[in-house]
Parts: structure tokens; C-alpha cells; sequence
């Protein structure tokens, strides 16, 4: 690697240099002035979803995008707090001490610094591939059971009912419903109101600032209905603006405790932001490099951990409207956080007139966008097994760990990768005597004669430990239905590759072939595949001989092989070969 290449490595942002220019600057700025407006009202909603104080939405926004921006490989890709993430940290943390309390922000500064460590290790060890095998359905899945989980949690606030800490997802239902009667109805009617409005003005201006619209209305009904007096709860005023200095808790026990909860937000924040990196690299016709997206999104969550900031990731919805406002650069996620701390120095005051209620309001709307009805109702009509990962993350989110639940979607997910992969396709050919070449043709498309003597088929796939006993089971089976085969011949031109327990089952078989008086034939196999074919002890077993190039050679070859007075007295006219015999 040339000097070059490693200082892009160590310090990536050095590649925008040639985009930066006075008109890629003001667009930029434009971007960034547009996430900052929309980030405002959904930093305090998140950190609520978290069991934050809201100050810690506002700093996760400030500090994670500038990290993840001068780090990561994506030119339009905004990190920050996401309301999945939200969820697990909460639900992480709550389980050990009191929401909102110095232990529980000390401990999610523990998860979020841990998680970073895993990030930043997967980009360093080069994983950034492995986001390849995870079915997006894992995420879907995840994120409409998450979604439920987001709107039982702000039942509460949109209410005024007391829930129980720690009450599970039919639990805190049924407390719902038991205490229904007790329902504040000036929190209800802001709630609603909020809701209502949020709805309505997304109608008549679909790209205005929407949440910030509907919490100002909020604000406005509260005051007018003296809302604190009749015990409408006030998120407060922010009092800190700049992101303070903290230090998370890397003791031995609160690592012990934390580390297996922070894989699972590591890699539910990999794959967020890797997938959303792509959706919009797709769209921008941009390169994207899955393992310095790692380690940018590692960087960003160490450091966070320090100033204040919890556990974040891509952001679909900020990301989808920095690339719509213009953004140039990831110049525009730093402008934005630049722009978010001179908006919160303004209206920070505001935040004491702001009430829960209407942030609950809020959650419920993002938490109803979370769910993709239409792609969700798609994917059950039309695949089995991704409609089963779908179901089981989800169903295992609402009811049991959600660190669990990430966990089982992406196993469910690899299980059936893993599946596909073990069970190469094997079908059977045979020239097909229409055609003057006698082209062979899939015997599954279109029903031609075979020769009684020979058996030709396709394996598509790869021959790795894992698939050989599938190809086996395949291979005896032929041998069982055409008892005179002694030669088979196998096309090898969508063999991707073959391991060592792959070769070994080809030399098994071509023994057992040779001693029936036959052979095993390969032809057509890439360079990569066939590579391992040409070590000593397994070239000499299948013989250098039986490995051709073409079909045509290797019917010419085998054709010499056959049982000759079998061919005089069959009539079939299989090969090219055969004719001559009837003049």
C-alpha cells in the first residue's frame, strides 16, 4: 500500500479536499441547516426514549455526526441518536438501575463506549462484509417490534398514568387498561393535540420542520390550558449547551454487565448505518467501504461516550433529507451540529414550557413511521423463510431481550443463508437433438432422451464442508436411478469454489467410478475452483486426463470410453458421435 493510501486511511476526510469549493460549501450549509432544524425535536425525543434527560439527545446529535463524518466513508451518511438504539439502551440499562439517574447515565456512557470498542475492533479486523449476511428483514422486523415497544413506553406520558418500572409489554397493557379512569384528560387532550397537528401540517407542508411545528402548538395549548397546574409534567429547561465532559464507568463490574448488551447495539448500529450508507451511495453513485464505515462509526461512539453522548447510528430520516437538501460533502453533518448548538442556545429556554405529553405525542407518530406496513405484508406474501426472520424478530422484540431478539434474527437469518449456501443446485442435461450442435439442455425446461451410459449435470454453487453431503446424496441417487452408469459428467462453470472437504468427496467418487470400468468428468471449472484439483494427491486420484475445458472435447473423450456394443444396439442417437454407426 502506497503512503498515500495509508494517510486516506488514517485520516479519511483528507478525500473530500478536491470537493470543497464556495458552491459545494453553500450547499452544505443548506443541508446542514436543514438537519439541525429537524434534529432539534427528535434529539429530545430519542433521549425520552432512551431514559435520558433531553440535553443528551442534543448532545449525541452535536458530537456522533462530526465523528462519524470525518471517519466514515459515506459523503451524505448523518449518525446520532435513532430511535432503535433509543430503545435498546434503554431497555439495556433500565434493567439494572433507575431511568434518568446518574448511575443509569453512567452505565449507558459504559454501553456506549463498549459498543464503539466492538466497532471499531469489527473495521480493524476488515468485517466489514459480514453486514452482507444479515437479512434486512432482521431490521424490519426488529424495528416494527421496537416501534410497538416505543409506543407502550409513552402510553404513560400521553396519559398521565403511573406504569410500574420494568413492567414487560403485556404488563404494562394491562396496567394500561386497569387505570384507564385515572387518565389525565388535560395530558390526553395535549397528547392528542399534538399528534393531530403534526399529522396535519405533514399534509400541507411535507418538508417543513413537522415535530418542531407540533411542539411549539403543544406549548402554546399548555399555557392556554394552564396545563402545569391541572399536573401536565414539563420536560424542563435545558441548562447546558456545549456538550460536557464525562466519564463512563470502565470498572470491572459495570464492563462485565454491560459488554454483552453493547455487542447488540454494535451490531444493530453497523447495520444501520451500512445499509442506509448504500441506500444513499446508490443514489449518489458513490463508493461506499463497509470497514471504514466501522470504524467510523466506532470513533464516533468512543468519543461520544466522553462528551455526554449516548449509544448512536445512521439515521435514515436525517440522512434521506441531507442528500434531498444538497449536501456536497460530510462537511454537511458538521455544519449541522454547529447550527443545532446555536438553535438549542435560543430555544433551550423554551424547553421549560415544553410538556411530556406532546413529546409523547411525538414518539407515538415516529414510532407509527417505524412500521412498514406495505414491504412488511410484501415480504409475507412472497417468501416463507424471510416472512419466518421477519416474524421471529419481531415477535421475540415485544416479548423477550431485545439484545436477544437482534441476536436470533441475525442467526434465524444466517441459518437460512447458511442453508441456500449447503444445497448447491444440481440438475441434469442431456443434448438436445433439435438443435444441430446438440447444445445439452436443462432436462427441468425441457424433456430430451439421456444416454443410458453416461450422466451429464450441473452443479451451481460451491463444494465447501458444508455442501458435500447434500452433492452426495445427489450423486447416489443417480447412481441408484441409472444402474448402467458408470461415467458422470459434471459441468463446473457455476462451481465458485472448493475446499479441501470438497475434493476429497470428488475423489471418492471418482474412484468409485474407475472401478466400475468408468469415470468422473469435470469441464468448464473456473481457475479459482479448480486450483486445489491440481495438488498432487488429488489430480492423480480424479486423473489430470478427466478435467476439460469444453464440452465438446470432453463428450469426444468419454465417447471412446463407452461400452460400444451398448451403442451399436441403442438406437437413441444421443451425441453427435452416434449417427455415424446407423449409415
Amino acid at each position: 500500500m502506497t503512503r498515500h493510501a495509508w494517510v486516506l486511511r488514517l485520516f479519511p476526510f483528507l478525500a473530500w479536499k478536491p470537493l470543497i469549493n464556495a458552491k459545494n460549501l453553500k450547499s452544505d450549509l443548506i443541508a446542514g441547516l436543514t438537519g439541525a432544524v429537524i434534529v432539534l425535536p427528535q434529539g429530545v425525543a430519542f433521549a425520552m426514549i432512551a431514559g435520558l434527560p433531553p440535553q443528551y439527545g442534543m448532545y449525541t446529535a452535536m458530537v456522533t455526526p462530526i465523528v462519524a463524518a470525518l471517519f466514515g466513508s459515506s459523503r451524505h451518511l448523518i449518525s446520532g441518536p435513532t430511535t432503535a438504539i433509543s430503545i435498546v439502551v434503554f431497555t439495556a440499562v433500565s434493567q439494572h438501575v433507575e431511568p434518568g439517574s446518574a448511575e443509569f447515565i453512567r452505565l449507558t456512557l459504559t454501553l456506549t463506549f463498549l459498543a464503539g470498542v466492538y466497532q471499531f475492533g469489527f473495521g480493524l479486523a476488515r468485517l466489514g462484509a459480514l453486514v452482507n449476511f444479515v437479512s434486512p428483514n432482521v431490521i424490519m422486523g426488529f424495528t416494527a417490534g421496537a416501534a410497538l415497544l416505543i409506543a407502550t413506553s409513552q402510553i404513560q406520558h400521553a396519559m398521565g398514568i403511573v406504569i410500574p418500572r420494568g413492567e414487560s409489554f403485556l404488563e404494562t397493557w394491562w396496567t394500561v387498561i386497569q387505570n384507564l379512569s385515572s387518565a389525565n384528560p388535560y395530558t390526553l387532550i395535549i397528547a392528542a393535540a399534538t399528534l393531530a397537528s403534526a399529522i396535519i401540517i405533514k399534509r400541507m407542508i411535507p418538508k417543513g420542520p413537522i415535530l418542531l411545528l407540533a411542539m411549539l402548538i403543544a406549548s402554546l395549548l399548555s399555557i392556554l390550558l394552564n396545563g402545569e397546574n391541572h399536573g401536565v409534567r414539563m420536560v424542563g429547561e435545558i441548562t447546558a449547551y456545549l456538550p460536557q465532559m464525562s466519564l463512563p464507568d470502565l470498572s470491572v463490574g459495570s464492563i462485565r454487565l454491560m459488554a454483552p448488551k453493547a455487542f447488540a447495539v454494535a451490531l444493530l448500529g453497523l447495520i444501520e448505518a451500512v445499509s442506509i450508507s448504500r441506500s444513499v451511495a446508490a443514489l449518489s453513485q458513490q463508493k461506499i467501504d463497509g470497514n471504514q464505515e466501522f470504524i467510523g462509526q466506532g470513533l464516533s461512539n468512543i468519543v461520544g461516550s466522553f462528551f455526554s453522548s449516548y449509544a448512536g447510528s445512521g439515521s435514515f430520516t436525517r440522512t434521506g433529507i441531507n442528500y434531498s437538501a444538497g449536501a456536497k460533502t460530510p462537511l454537511s453533518a458538521i455544519f449541522s451540529a454547529f447550527f443545532l448548538l446555536l438553535i438549542l442556545i435560543f430555544l433551550a429556554p423554551l424547553m421549560a414550557f415544553l410538556p411530556i405529553a406532546s413529546m409523547g405525542g411525538i414518539i407515538l407518530l415516529v414510532a407509527y413511521n417505524l412500521i412498514e406496513f406495505k414491504h412488511i405484508k410484501n415480504v409475507i406474501k412472497t417468501s416463507r423463510t424471510e416472512a419466518l426472520v421477519l416474524m421471529v424478530t419481531f415477535f421475540s422484540t415485544l416479548f423477550l431481550d431485545l439484545e436477544f431478539a437482534i441476536y436470533s434474527g441475525v442467526l434465524f437469518s444466517l441459518f437460512f443463508y447458511l442453508n441456500r449456501t449447503a444445497k448447491p443446485n444440481i440438475f441434469s442435461l442431456a443434448p438436445d437433438p433439435e438443435e444441430t450442435r446438440r447444445n445439452l439442455v436443462n432436462l427441468e425446461r425441457k424433456s430430451v432422451v439421456e444416454c443410458p451410459q453416461l450422466k451429464i449435470i450441473r452443479l451451481d454453487g460451491s463444494l465447501f464442508f458444508g455442501a458435500i453431503h447434500h452433492v452426495e446424496e445427489k450423486l447416489e441417487m443417480i447412481k441408484e436411478q441409472g444402474l448402467q452408469y458408470k461415467h458422470i459428467l459434471i459441468l463446473g462453470g457455476g462451481i465458485n469454489s472448493i475446499d479441501m472437504a470438497g475434493a476429497n468427496m470428488l475423489v471418492q467418487q471418482a474412484v468409485q467410478l474407475r472401478k466400475k470400468g468408468g469415470g468422473l468428468y469435470l469441464v468448464e471449472l473456473k481457475a479459482e475452483a479448480a486450483k486445489i484439483l491440481f495438488k498432487d494427491q488429488y489430480i492423480d486420484a480424479i486423473g489430470k486426463q478427466n478435467i476439460f475445458d469444453s464440452v465438446s472435447e470432453v463428450l469426444t473423450a468419454i465417447y471412446r470410453k463407452l461400452d460400444m456394443e451398448k451403442c451399436y444396439l441403442c438406437h437413441r442417437n444421443i451425441f453427435l458421435e452416434c449417427l455415424p454407426k446407423k449409415s
